[in-house]
């Protein structure tokens, strides 16, 4: 079963074939129109705006925080009543540092605040904080898919890997549009969630 989606789409292959060509249109759109230049670097309401730009011609919920509970494999992401605190304190989480902008990318990991499309958004929204702070962003052609996700599902006990991973393939060509669509390649992005209803936790 597919998502309710605007597009009227049942079928979750398809959907997701569709999600990606339109998503990454609207990346495209995002880069191009200076529309990131707006948003304070590393807040939650950057990356809503990311992810309303990517997702609000597919579902209704682009942009708003998710209102079940989800998993991956064993992991749980915060649940559902804990998820606006820990919004809150990601924003105020330092970031001016190399290591303190990728903690805060590893907590917006594990908030993971959104019903779909968290992976597209949230590297989108490093790589804009990189530039902010660090005039570096992420080649992401340089990172190895298997590195990355094995160091990502670690990251919330062991972030010294995911570091590490990402800290190889820093760049300063921030304004290449080919370096910042590597970041939303679909094929970086690995559903298989579980949906919890959140009365069922």
């Amino acid at each position: 079963m597919a998502l309710e989606n605007k597009l009227g789409l049942e079928s979750s292959a398809e959907l997701a074939r569709e999600e990606e060509r339109i998503s990454k249109k609207k990346a495209v759109e995002l880069f191009e129109s200076g529309l990131l230049d707006t948003p304070e670097p590393g807040t939650f309401s950057a990356l809503a705006a990311i992810h309303w730009q990517l997702f609000s011609d597919i579902y209704d919920f682009a942009g708003e925080i998710r209102s079940v509970n989800l998993a991956k494999g064993n992991f749980r992401f915060a649940p559902v009543m804990y998820l606006n605190a820990a919004l809150d304190h990601i924003d105020a989480m330092p970031q001016s540092t190399f290591d303190e902008i990728i903690e805060k990318y590893v907590e917006m990991n594990v908030a993971h605040p959104f019903r779909e499309g968290n992976g597209r958004s949230t590297r989108i929204w490093l790589d804009h904080l990189l530039k902010a702070q660090l005039g570096q962003v992420v080649d992401w052609s340089l990172v190895d898919k298997e590195d990355y996700l094995l160091a990502m599902e670690r990251s919330p006990i062991r972030d010294i890997e995911i570091k590490h991973v990402l800290r190889q393939a820093l760049t300063s060509e921030t304004d290449s549009r080919e370096l910042y669509m590597k970041g939303i390649d679909h094929s970086y992005y690995y559903e298989g969630y579980v949906t919890f209803k959140s009365e069922e936790l």
